[in-house]
């Protein structure tokens, strides 16, 4: 990340949990064990600790459903919301993300979508946003598209996606 901005207390952006962790780099949410490679050029998107990877990283690219645990544990059943998709995490534990650090990959004018999710695990609509190439100016735009989302009361979280390649990057809850 680029900037030394601070997210909004309202809508922290969350990396997936220490223990799911664990249990991903077992096997993954495809039931596939975790393969582990030294990432050699670096800039992978991490989603346990919110950055870019470093050339020489331990990765692993597991196979994750974002909304499984989440559901089982608020006893719902979000039905064909349950979708997994590609993540890449450390191979090992990590110290997390760095506290003040801002939104994750935000530093490029790449393309976002926010997609919103009701209680029971269903999508609540959606909307995408291009970010501005000035980092100060994409911390904004990232706090305006999920102060918008939360506008909506029946949402109850977000999940932000590269549109690009339609991967999940973080969660951000209700506040």
């Amino acid at each position: 990340m680029t900037t030394t901005s601070e997210a909004p207390a309202a809508y922290r952006p969350a990396p997936i949990p220490p223990a799911v962790l664990a249990q991903l780099r077992e096997a993954d949410d495809a039931g596939r064990p975790a393969r582990t490679v030294a990432d050699g050029e670096g800039g992978a998107p991490l989603r346990c600790c919110l950055r870019r990877s470093r050339a020489g990283e331990r990765i692993a690219l597991v196979s994750y459903a974002p909304l499984r645990r989440w559901a089982a544990a608020a006893g719902v059943d979000p039905g064909a919301y349950d979708e997994q998709g590609p993540v890449f995490v450390h191979a090992g534990e990590c110290a997390g993300p760095v506290p003040g650090s801002g939104y994750p990959f935000a530093e490029t004018a790449a393309l976002r979508a926010f997609r919103r999710y009701d209680t029971g695990g269903r999508i609540a609509g959606g909307a995408a946003l291009r970010l501005p190439e000035d980092p100060a100016e994409a911390e904004a735009a990232t706090a305006r598209a999920l102060a918008a989302a939360f506008a909506a009361p029946e949402v109850a979280f977000v999940h932000v996606r590269a549109v690009e390649y339609g991967c999940f990057l973080y969660e951000v809850r209700r506040p």
